[in-house]
């Protein structure tokens, strides 16, 4: 009896012993988001569907939404980076990202595993040759390798790292 006296007062004074709640995320660090990635076969983008994007045709109106701090449309979010390119991702086909130079022409492109956290995401060239994979860990923060498995880039919310650990890029994402 003495045990449950003390075991219930231990529950009045410590809440949170009674109904703890235990969290669970994946960490990565280089190598670990390395092995993730290689450790699967990669998606590819049919050369149809690359050929019907090498042209913004809203080229004129995206560059002046971004311009105005506009991300989200009704039906596609935009992003823009430090070097005047800039990206588009359609709501009716999420799994892909296209990505522009500032005058609408195509400069690469993404297909993803997934949209929920964390997924993987292969880059083409308007050619359909890899260019790099990815490991989209969070909203803010991914890690980018070469084909032959080189760290290239690892993104941690606006900053863009090399693998010296130097700020190569930037970004802002309207939320």
């Amino acid at each position: 009896m003495r045990y449950l006296i003390i075991f219930i007062m231990i529950l009045v004074i410590n809440p949170t012993a009674a109904g703890q709640i235990i969290q669970g995320g994946v960490e990565y660090n280089t190598d670990t988001a390395r092995q993730e990635l290689f450790n699967t076969q990669r998606q590819t983008i049919p050369a149809n569907l690359l050929k019907s994007h090498i042209i913004d045709t809203n080229n004129i109106e995206n560059s002046m939404l971004l311009l105005n701090g506009q991300s989200e449309l009704k039906d596609r979010t935009l992003a823009r980076f430090s070097d005047g390119s800039y990206g588009i991702i359609y709501k009716n086909d999420p799994l892909h990202a296209w990505y522009y130079n500032s005058d609408g022409i195509l400069t690469h492109c993404e297909v993803k595993s997934s949209t929920a956290y964390p997924y993987k995401s292969y880059k083409y060239s308007t050619d359909n040759r890899l260019i790099n994979m990815s490991l989209r860990v969070s909203e803010d923060e991914t890690f980018i390798y070469s084909p032959d498995k080189k760290l290239i880039a690892h993104w941690l919310s606006g900053n863009c790292y090399n693998n010296e650990g130097k700020v190569i890029m930037t970004r802002k994402v309207f939320k």
